[in-house]
């Protein structure tokens, strides 16, 4: 791993937006502006709980904030139902683009699942030519106002259905045309990665990379059906990891009888996803929202998204749906300065952990981790 280039500040009085982040886990339908659902419902005649840009993302927020995976995936509902045509894709993904470099994001990998927007007739071929067709004009509406951002899509298949060899052919018929890497969502609980396997083995094959969903609504035994089924190169979440991690207690006498950390000890996956550097793409306040954590505690304090840093793990951090979760990655980024007292210099290491484990090339990294120590260190002073 690229050793940060700037000392830890003890306090950070600059403005976190400002500093160039990548993101890992975003998804497209999660990431819609309410103003543009409400002009695209009324396109296609799509009833939404409020016509009220402001009420409707608080219905999402509110929705989304139940402690329930399966009630979070229902207010998809109404961001698929307006992503149906051509025009609407287009749209939304060049949105989407202008959103992420609003928030200082100079890199980052947008997966969707194109299955789900076949409604109106289009082809899954169709669909992602219109989604890279919006992915290019947002990165030529961020240069023209003077900004960097490079975007690539994760091709998704859906767990529940039967599909994933179809679209991970697709996937790979799309690698020159903007598709970086290939997942699996939706469902995680009954859905286990090795119902899929005969697609991760094509794309083995075939040398493109998948990051796997795992480890979020489910536990050890879906983490290790995405690492051998899946070879998975990223984990989704991944949290769930942290239940193979022991933490016994024992009292400290030389500091008046206060409990003190004993030992730490990693059951065999955590230990090979540790060890092997497997990047976890944590999004701290959806994990709340969903019940991901709800074994750890009840709030962002008991996430253990920290632990997992202290020990080692390849932790990125990442927003998953900015429209349901009411986030940005700078806010992911606030959020975890004011509970873990994160410096400057941990969230370069974040940073760069996100850039390292990005389907980028070799040569793409290199610049992309290069740019990145640059503006920290300029920024540092």
């Amino acid at each position: 791993m690229t050793e940060p280039i700037v000392d830890a500040a003890t306090a950070l009085d600059f403005d976190l937006k400002s500093l160039p982040k990548v993101s890992l886990h975003d998804h497209l339908d999660g990431g819609l502006r309410p103003a543009t659902i409400i002009e695209l419902a009324e396109a296609v005649g799509h009833t939404l709980p409020s016509t009220d840009p402001v009420a409707l993302g608080e219905w999402f927020r509110e929705s989304a904030d139940s402690g329930s995976l399966v009630r979070y995936l229902e207010t998809f509902d109404h961001t698929i139902a307006v992503m149906q045509t051509k025009d609407a894709l287009v749209r939304v993904a060049k949105e989407f683009v202008e959103d992420l470099a609003d928030d200082g994001v100079v890199y980052g990998e947008v997966r969707w699942a194109p299955e789900q927007h076949l409604r109106k007739g289009l082809t899954l071929d169709e669909v992602v030519d219109a989604v890279q067709e919006g992915i290019e004009a947002g990165v030529e509406a961020v240069a023209a106002r003077g900004g960097d951002i490079q975007v690539g899509q994760l091709i998704t298949a859906m767990r529940h259905a039967d599909r994933s060899q179809e679209i991970a052919e697709l996937a790979v018929r799309h690698r020159e045309n903007g598709a970086v890497g290939f997942d699996i969502a939706g469902a995680e609980d009954g859905f286990p990665p090795s119902r899929f396997k005969d697609a991760f083995t094509y794309l083995a094959e075939q040398h493109f990379p998948a990051t796997v969903h795992a480890g979020e609504a489910a536990g050890l035994d879906s983490i290790r059906s995405a690492l051998v089924d899946g070879r998975a190169l990223r984990l989704g979440h991944g949290v769930r990891i942290a239940e193979d991690i022991s933490v016994e207690f024992e009292v400290d006498p030389a500091n008046d009888g206060e409990e003190a950390v004993g030992m730490v000890t990693l059951g065999e996956v955590a230990a090979w996803v540790r060890d092997r550097g497997i990047a976890l793409e944590i999004c701290p306040s959806s994990n709340l929202q969903t019940g991901a954590i709800a074994e750890f505690g009840e709030g962002i304090e008991s996430h253990p998204i920290d632990m997992l840093y202290q020990l080692g793990f390849n932790v990125t951090v990442n927003t998953d749906n900015r429209l349901m979760s009411g986030v940005t990655l700078t806010n992911e980024f606030e959020l975890l300065v004011e509970t873990f007292d994160y410096d400057l210099d941990d969230l370069l290491e974040l940073t760069l952990n996100a850039a390292e484990a990005s389907f980028l090339s070799l040569d793409e990294k290199e610049a992309l981790v290069e740019y990145i120590n640059d503006a920290y260190a300029n920024l540092a002073g």
